[in-house]
């Protein structure tokens, strides 16, 4: 029984790798496409959807590490992946008046090429037991670069979209109301940019660390 239950967990989630590995390959795609045809103005337009799809998908991440599917620390995938989807769903979707800002190409170029080799490194890891060394290289090195871009375009694409979170009071919750609640996303938006300032180089730290177990692990086999 366990070892059937095994296989259908690696089944599982080889089939859940591949598939959002082809999502943001198609992601990937669409912009240098669109960046050849029509500039960097119109990269959100023909990436939004594979965009939004991929990107969600990756809620079933936080899934997989709590039922243990994965072993990935639930500390480091949650904000991850929760400030992926607030900057997709909350900023990008949500202000179509930032939409054709450069930096929302510099993000998904950053997003997609982190997310291909993420997700075949783990669907091959998943299929065949062992992930070539090539791969693993490029697993624990290319955040160096794409890391910093990715976090850069995320904090300046929030900041950019403040006074349109201001003047239009999207999500905000007023008072008096039944729950005696209230929220304010501009402030809300505001916090998340400070929690970025301890919280990216605590996690460049720890993206380091792995970095250099996984490559030492890599030579001692």
């Amino acid at each position: 029984m366990a070892g059937f239950l095994s296989l259908v967990r690696r089944l599982y989630l080889t089939l859940y790798n591949w598939t959002v590995f082809a999502g943001w390959l198609q992601v990937l795609y669409l912009v240098v496409k669109t960046l050849r045809e029509s500039g960097h103005e119109q990269v959100y337009n023909a990436v939004e959807r594979p965009l939004l799809l991929a990107q969600t998908a990756a809620v079933l991440e936080i899934v997989h590490g709590l039922v243990g599917l994965v072993r990935s620390p639930i500390s480091a995938t949650l904000p991850q992946i929760g400030s992926r989807l607030y900057l997709a769903w909350c900023i990008l979707w949500s202000f179509p008046q930032i939409q054709t800002h450069i930096l929302v190409t510099s993000l998904v170029i950053s997003w997609s090429i982190t997310e291909i080799i993420r997700y075949s490194f783990f669907g091959i890891k998943e299929a065949l037991g062992f992930t070539p060394s090539w791969l693993l290289w490029l697993r624990y090195s290319t955040f160096l670069l794409l890391y910093p871009t990715g976090i850069a375009s995320e904090v300046g694409l929030i900041y950019l979209a403040l006074p349109f979170l201001k003047a239009s009071e999207k999500y905000c919750v007023r008072m008096p109301n039944k729950w005696n609640f209230s929220f304010d996303n501009f402030y809300a938006a505001i916090l998340i940019i400070g929690i970025y300032v301890p919280g990216s180089p605590h996690m460049y730290t720890y993206m380091l660390g792995q970095r250099k177990k996984a490559l030492s692990k890599s030579k001692k086999e």
